[in-house]
């Protein structure tokens, strides 16, 4: 795992998972990872009919405040996972 400064305070990993929780329903969010990389995995009925970019996208727009600037907590997403229920 690398390491990425950030002036974040708190668990990344819980913010990652309440921003995705605070814009679409989920039935399921997993975050992993640390040192600025994250894995997410995401369990929602609001991917049926959406391409795999569209329902990436989603989860993105939902964390895209997490990845913003230079010190943002989140560096990287190594692997997101979208799957419907």
């Amino acid at each position: 795992m690398s390491h990425h400064p950030t002036n974040f305070q708190g668990s990344v990993t819980d913010a990652i998972r309440e921003a995705i929780l605070a814009k679409m329903a989920a039935d399921d969010v997993q975050v992993s990872g640390g040192g600025g990389h994250y894995t997410i995995v995401v369990v929602s009925s609001e991917f049926a009919g959406k391409s795999m970019v569209a329902q990436q996208r989603l989860v993105y727009g939902a964390i895209a405040h997490l990845m913003a600037g230079d010190m943002a907590p989140v560096h990287a997403v190594d692997s997101l996972r979208t799957i419907i229920p």
